[in-house]
């Protein structure tokens, strides 16, 4: 037997004959598993159905990105590493397919086998699957990978290691994780952890922020670049997994090459000068004006609008309760009321986009936040009743400003909450009882113009409650550096939900967050119900208790004031040359993880 240290646990390898014996359930293995019920496809299946796989090889894509990076390690706390580093270079234990809400299939696995309660997970490799570097993925990596990050990557991957209490070698190529408590969504999340190769870091410290690529398995290996300009990847030619059916009809490209740009209107500019090759456009207003240059009338950019039917997340700016400003719920809402959504929205959209009124508002799992809480979700809230704030249970509904610049029955309203929660205007300025102005900083990365200019506008309706808020812009890496230590009073905050939420919910809304630097929670929630709600989506084993969960943990986050949520779209905008392409059948996510570059190719 091989003797591997693993969470401070001696776990050891076991040989196949020990299958089926004492604390081993006979195995059952099999090509992909859902979240609930089957998997869609069968065993022998062609394609992805969102892939086309006659889609011819080779060309390139040129995208762009606003700000830099500094690093080339994507999964640790320090540094900032390039757009598409780790869905290019490395690859997972299995394969999301995104036409259906949450299913994966054998990627560097070829099985998965779990049971009913899935307090357990097993995969076994694949012969023949490779690093880039020639070696052979072996259970040796993958262990070591799971525990490098669960200890020492990003706090995203401290969760799931923590509920591991064994990790073991099963046979030659087997890997089997015991789990310490219910969560059918564990099997699916240590599918997707990236695996890395164990050898490379011999001797170094994984924690520290360096331009050395991690050695993965994936189609692309990192080619040429230069901090904060530019990094180009390169199809591997020796790649183990190209003829995989999971694979077939994506990676159809030669190079995928990221440039980076000061600001985002220079990453347009660069589109229509030619320097970039596909440019995906947030504004409508701008998409409904700007794109009438000369490529666009000859037909060598092509524009598409994608459409999709996931949630619609959230985005908008973030109250950082940390903060004893922002710890009443009545100041939060006061500061929600003074936001004038309609005039902020004709001025930059021409008034077409449809504000986010809860977290998983667009799709099943969104909540009727309007109106009361009923049946089971009633149920879920009703032992928290004491806890949460007005509207939770019994609806609640963002203000509409009649889109005036004076907004003034919103801000009668914010007034009134701004004096019961202690504040009153002195000479033209907002005080507390101790005499200290009502000031805050508004943090936002250099390059996001909108919503630089979504705060300006803000910052001069809040002028007229007596509010002084000051308008801050840093580049990439002292952005990522303050939000990282939660140093920021309200900034930008853009949480994109899938149609299957389960652990990472945690790492967005957990308890875990308010003190845990680096995690997603950054308004700082600390809901006792919230973290309920959570668990009961991830133990649940019937979608009807999960998506009653959902719209608990839905109506709790939204009347929670946590966010002053502001637009979405249920299309995505797209312009790109002519010579690139993508399948007429759409994933259910639309244009999303998986879509660009993945299934597109190039043809002359």
């Amino acid at each position: 037997m091989i003797r591997i240290v693993s969470k401070g646990i001696q776990v050891f390898c076991l040989s196949t004959m020990l299958v089926g014996q004492a604390g081993f359930a006979v195995a059952e293995p099999k090509h992909g598993i859902a979240m609930y019920g089957d998997p869609a496809l069968p065993p022998d299946f062609v394609s992805l159905p969102q892939a086309n796989p006659d889609a011819p090889k080779g060309g390139k894509i040129v995208l762009g990105e606003s700000g830099s990076f500094d690093s080339l390690n994507p999964f640790i706390v320090k540094g900032v590493a390039p757009a598409g580093l780790s869905a290019l270079t490395v690859e997972t234990l299995l394969g999301r397919s995104y036409d259906e809400p949450f299913t994966l299939y054998g990627l560097l696995a070829e099985s998965v086998d779990t049971d009913d309660a899935r307090d357990y997970v097993e995969f076994t490799l694949r012969e023949g699957a490779k690093f880039s570097d020639g070696n052979p993925v072996t259970p040796e990596d993958v262990l070591w990978s799971f525990e490098k990050l669960g200890t020492e990557g990003s706090p995203r991957y401290a969760e799931a290691w923590s509920k591991i209490s064994k990790a073991e070698k099963v046979g030659a190529r087997g890997v089997r994780f015991t789990f310490t408590e219910v969560n059918r969504e564990l099997p699916l999340i240590l599918g997707l952890r990236p695996i890395l190769e164990k050898a490379q870091w011999e001797g170094k410290d994984f924690t520290a922020s360096s331009l050395e690529a991690p050695i993965g398995s994936g189609p692309y290996v990192v080619g040429s670049f230069e901090p904060g300009k530019f990094i180009s990847y390169k199809k591997n030619p020796d790649w183990w997994g190209k003829d995989l059916p999971f694979n077939r009809g994506q990676h159809n490209l030669d190079e995928v090459r990221y440039e980076y740009f000061g600001d985002g209107s220079v990453v347009f500019e660069a589109f229509k000068a030619g320097d970039i090759t596909s440019y995906r456009e947030a504004n409508p207003a701008k998409w409904a004006t700007n794109y009438n240059f000369p490529a666009v009338q000859s037909g060598d950019v092509v524009t598409s609008e994608i459409p999709h039917k996931r949630p619609s997340g959230i985005e908008g700016l973030a109250f950082n309760t940390r903060k004893p400003l922002f710890a009443d719920w009545r100041v939060r809402e006061a500061l929600i009321d003074a936001f004038n959504f309609e005039l902020i929205n004709q001025t930059l959209n021409g008034g077409v986009m449809p504000r986010i009124q809860s977290y998983y508002s667009n799709s099943e799992l969104g909540a009727d936040i309007a109106q009361p809480a009923t049946g089971k979700e009633l149920d879920l809230l009703t032992p928290f009743k004491d806890q949460l704030p007005p509207g939770t249970i019994e609806g609640y509904a963002l203000p509409v400003s009649d889109g005036t610049e004076a907004n003034r029955a919103n801000l009668r309203k914010a007034i009134a909450l701004l004096q019961e929660a202690g504040w009153r205007v002195q000479d033209g300025v907002l005080k507390n009882a101790g005499g200290e102005p009502f000031a805050f900083e508004i943090l936002i990365q250099n390059g996001a113009d909108d919503m630089i200019a979504v705060a300006s506008i803000y910052i001069e309706a809040l002028k007229r409650l007596g509010i002084e808020a000051k308008l801050t812009t840093v580049d990439s890496a002292q952005y990522k550096e303050r939000v990282t230590a939660y140093d920021f009073d309200m900034t930008h905050y853009v949480r994109s939900l899938s149609l299957s939420p389960g652990n990472e919910q945690t790492l967005y809304w957990g308890s875990a967050g308010v003190t845990t630097p680096g995690t997603r929670n950054w308004p700082g929630i600390n809901s006792p119900a919230a973290d309920a709600m959570i668990q009961t989506m991830l133990s649940s084993k019937d979608r009807e208790d999960f998506v009653a969960g959902v719209h608990a943990l839905d109506r709790i986050l939204t009347a929670g004031r946590y966010v002053v949520p502001i637009w979405y779209s249920n299309v995505s905008r797209l312009a790109y040359v002519k010579q690139l392409h993508f399948p007429a059948k759409l994933p259910i996510y639309g244009d999303w993880l998986g879509f660009q570059p993945d299934v597109w190719w190039y043809q002359e």
